[in-house]
């Protein structure tokens, strides 16, 4: 099968065949961090509330889980600070903790996202803080796990270290199971430059152990979007006992996750077939098989969320329609236009390369229609 596309015609590989594992992986903690799926016609435009499509969306959960993955969810691959509102967060914690009871225990089946975005004035640590705990309640009475996500608002008002503790640390005293902790990187948010208190990731990373040390009981891992495999290898050794290193590292994660680190990554949404199989291999010992089904996705994850890097979800969401996920190729606040035709029609190459295109006939119908849509 051929496809005329932007750059060339492309000839498109026989499609393959993933197994679906019995199981989640045993050697690694694995989280796919999934995407919603908005509700064509709804008001999605810019600035609007959010109108998600939830029986899609739950729907692509269950895919996940299906192929053995975990699912980290209301983060940043769900448009967290770029279009799903807090009203429209909280409802997609309800619901996807309630549906994963069909797969086993909500708190190990789904983690989902804890921040301050429902206060955007927060001025004071103090309201920093009551924020969070609104969040982390809102996921503890749904059963599912947290993640502490990073905070716009406290990086706006911490004069330090110091201020990133005291709200942390009495959030984590808090913590009636252990949390993951979240370091993202302002490539993925330009307002969280400087986390941890310092925009010197040395300086900022010994604020972060400091932190660590003090509440490992309460911490059961750190997710790392930082794109510096170095960084994360040094970070990983240097935790404590017990305390996982779940790598948000959407550029080197394969090496990553081989070398002994967890995973919660966003890529995991638009490749979970080939990941949940390549974990298999893993789990096997065989690491020629583990190679060679991760080594064709790395040039999809890097096209996807190469610079500007926030807008890699664009990306995700398109591999998704491509694939029959949903019905169309629209997402909240706007943003399927937040992609040029040409980058949208690599990512197509690609993923097809990578094995990817689960059923290339939809696959091309969709890209044509695409194309011919934008006067192609």
């Amino acid at each position: 099968m051929r496809i005329a596309l932007p750059g060339g015609e492309h000839v498109l590989r026989e499609p393959v065949t993933w197994v679906r594992p019995g199981g989640p992986a045993r050697s690694r903690t694995v989280y796919a961090a999934a995407h919603v799926v908005a509700d064509p016609l709804g008001d999605n435009t810019p600035g609007s509330r959010a109108v998600v499509d939830w029986d899609a969306t739950l729907r692509f959960r269950h895919h996940l889980w299906s192929h053995g993955l975990r699912v980290a969810d209301a983060m940043d691959t769900a448009q967290r600070n770029m279009g799903l509102d807090w009203a429209a967060t909280r409802e997609l914690i309800r619901r996807s903790a309630a549906e994963a009871k069909a797969f086993g225990d909500p708190a190990a089946l789904v983690a989902c996202g804890a921040g301050t975005d429902q206060a955007p004035d927060a001025r004071t640590l103090r309201e920093v803080v009551a924020a969070y705990t609104e969040q982390i309640e809102t996921v503890r009475d749904a059963g599912a796990g947290v993640v502490v996500m990073a905070s716009r608002q406290l990086a706006a008002i911490a004069r330090g270290p110091e201020d990133y503790h005291r709200v942390y640390g009495e959030l984590l005293s808090q913590a009636d199971r252990p949390v993951i902790l979240h370091w993202l990187g302002e490539m993925f948010d330009p307002l969280l430059a400087g986390y941890w208190g310092s925009r010197d990731v040395a300086e900022a990373t010994a604020s972060f152990l400091s932190l660590i040390r003090d509440h490992t009981a309460r911490v059961d891992g750190v997710k790392v979007s930082l794109l510096d495999a170095e960084h994360e290898i040094g970070l990983r050794a240097a935790l404590p006992e017990g305390v996982r290193l779940y790598t948000g590292d959407d550029f080197n994660y394969p090496s990553l996750i081989r070398s002994g680190s967890h995973a919660l990554l966003g890529i995991f949404d638009a490749i979970a077939p080939a990941a949940a199989s390549a974990l298999q291999a893993l789990d096997a010992g065989d690491l020629g098989r583990y190679d060679e089904i991760m080594g064709p996705t790395v040039p999809l994850s890097r096209k996807i969320f190469e610079a500007p890097t926030y807008n890699y979800k664009t990306g995700i969401v398109f591999l998704a329609w491509l694939n029959g996920h949903q019905d169309a190729f629209s997402m909240v606040n706007g943003a399927q236009a937040a992609r040029s035709l040409p980058h949208l029609a690599e990512v197509f190459r690609l993923a097809d390369r990578a094995g990817l295109l689960a059923d290339p006939e939809l696959a091309v119908f969709r890209m044509r229609s695409l194309l011919a849509v934008n006067g192609r």
